[in-house]
């Protein structure tokens, strides 16, 4: 995923081993940077935590009410 050419950039400090160990990963994936391996990784990670707090949709809540209350759990 490319960032908008717009995008304002900020930078945050990591321990120098980490860095490195990050830049190994970042190269052999294929990745032309240390920062565009760590912003995929952490758009991945923020988005699966954000998909956790809402594992329904309102839709799919909705059907499972009403099939708990066909089967007599719900009033």
């Amino acid at each position: 995923m490319k960032e908008a050419l717009t995008e304002k950039l900020t930078s945050i400090s990591i321990p120098e081993t980490l860095f490195r160990r990050i830049e190994e990963r970042a190269t052999g994936a294929g990745y032309p940077s240390v920062s565009s391996y760590v912003t995929f990784v952490l758009r991945e990670v923020v988005a699966e935590e954000e998909e956790e707090k809402q594992p329904f949709t309102p839709e799919e809540e909705a059907q499972v009410k009403e099939r708990l209350q066909a089967l007599g759990y719900l009033d």
